[in-house]
């Protein structure tokens, strides 16, 4: 039986997760030998009854929709220890026993950058994201994230501006796309010599239990994690607090003491995550590791261009250019705008809403505003 076959009839039995298929792997040197040992060998691994009995049958028919799925054009379907699989990623401690990957095999084992945040970042945050991406995606880099709202769709759509590549690691089988309003920016990741990514076999839906195991692959992937906003709960902490136990760098954006999405970040700081605020800080962290990797840099790279477009204060007149002055730079309520502005509620509310729309501040969690400029 070929490795292929062996390790995806091993995988789909039940109660076989990442660690007993490991052990496995590890005690017999093989699927196929694996598979080949018998109910007391699984049993001694840990399998369930349910799961022996699966494996004792080891029916072949239970897996053609997989084989059939890794012929078509575009799909592959990489067991773990054979040849293609990234060694980043089988380094950590429980890689995945299969992945299933549409679009550029080769890319999973280029030098990766993760970049993970908030579903509800401000519009800074959604800007930096795109913004740090993109710089880093023209100098060579690929970048990793989750295709989720946010930062990480904002990371995604960075790189490919700037004409880099980027790797999607998703949390439910390929067959399907969460959240489905990221449908045409996972076609354009595939299309752009990008990555779809997952170990989850085909038909899986998008289980909360499923996303923590797909953050240990974005940080397995990669050779350090960029967190740009987080509350404190954020699963983003989870990525990278992952990737400091497989000793890769983690790195965090400093805000505002007053918005609640840069707290996960300054949590991180103080565990010892490195304070960036620049891609070449970045890019100077990695360049141990990275060596001649790298492609020589694209012209105007995408950070410097993002810089460049946002708006100026001196294109307002004064009574805006006073408003912004009363926010500072610390996210400000709309009582605190009207007692610092000397203008009224109804006049503070509508300014904001067209200074939002013109991209000078953005809104926060909590009915707060953030200056952009």
């Amino acid at each position: 039986m070929d490795a292929l076959t062996a390790s995806l009839l091993l995988a789909r039995a039940p109660g076989v997760g990442p660690a007993r298929f490991g052990a496995l792997l590890a005690r017999h040197g093989s699927a196929a030998a694996a598979l080949a040992a018998g109910r007391e060998a699984w049993r001694g691994a840990g399998v369930p009854e349910a799961g022996c009995a699966v494996l004792a049958a080891a029916d072949p028919a239970g897996i053609e929709a997989d084989l059939a799925w890794a012929q078509r054009p575009g799909n592959h379907l990489l067991c773990l220890g054979a040849a293609g699989y990234p060694p980043q990623l089988a380094a950590i401690a429980d890689p995945p026993p299969l992945l299933w990957v549409h679009g550029d095999i080769g890319l999973l084992s280029d030098p990766q950058l993760a970049i993970v945040g908030t579903r509800r970042p401000t519009r800074s945050g959604r800007d930096d994201a795109h913004a740090f991406a993109g710089g880093l995606a023209a100098h060579g880099l690929a970048i990793t994230s989750g295709l989720a709202l946010g930062v990480d769709g904002a990371a995604h759509a960075g790189a490919l501006a700037a004409g880099g590549r980027t790797l999607a690691v998703l949390g439910t089988g390929l067959d399907r796309v969460y959240p489905a309003r990221h449908r045409d920016l996972a076609h354009a990741i595939a299309d752009a010599q990008g990555a779809l990514i997952s170990e989850f076999p085909l038909g899986m839906p998008p289980l909360a239990e499923n996303f923590p195991r797909r953050n240990r692959i974005i940080a397995g992937l990669s050779l350090g994690v960029l967190v740009v906003e987080a509350a404190l709960q954020s699963g983003s902490l989870i990525t990278a607090r992952l990737a400091a136990e497989q000793g890769r760098e983690v790195f965090a954006l400093p805000g505002s003491i007053h918005n609640p999405l840069t707290r996960g970040c300054h949590a991180l700081i103080r565990e010892g995550a490195k304070l960036v605020e620049t891609a070449d800080e970045i890019l100077g962290e990695l360049a141990p590791h990275l060596h001649a990797a790298l492609r020589t840099p694209l012209p105007a790279p995408a950070v410097e261009a993002a810089a460049a477009s946002l708006p100026t204060p001196g294109q307002l007149d004064d009574d805006y250019r006073n408003l912004l002055d009363s926010m500072g730079n610390d996210p400000s309520s709309v009582d605190l705008l009207v007692q610092r502005s000397g203008l009224t509620a109804e006049v503070v509310s509508s300014m904001l809403l067209i200074l939002e729309l013109d991209g000078y501040v953005s809104s926060a969690p909590g009915g707060l505003f953030v200056r952009l400029v």
